[in-house]
């Protein structure tokens, strides 16, 4: 029984790894694939208002998230 059951979890589980690179691999959604990994990233918000320091540390934040997903300078 545990044989069968692992085979039937292994094939769900290759299925899913199926989809996901399909769907990953679909023209015309560059774009919003490469937004999805941005915010898997949870991004800090900055919220405005006159604050240098708060701004320069976001900016710094979010260029790392760009560095990590290799991010081209046009994609930025």
């Amino acid at each position: 029984i545990m044989a069968g059951r692992g085979n039937t979890q292994i094939a769900e589980a290759l299925a899913t790894l199926a989809n996901i690179v399909a769907r990953d691999h679909q023209p015309g959604r560059e774009d919003e694939m490469r937004l999805e990994r941005f915010i898997k990233h949870k991004p800090t918000l900055f919220t405005g208002g006159y604050a240098p320091e708060g701004a320069i540390k976001w900016v710094e934040e979010v260029e790392i998230i760009f560095e990590a997903m290799g991010c081209t300078e046009e994609n930025k």
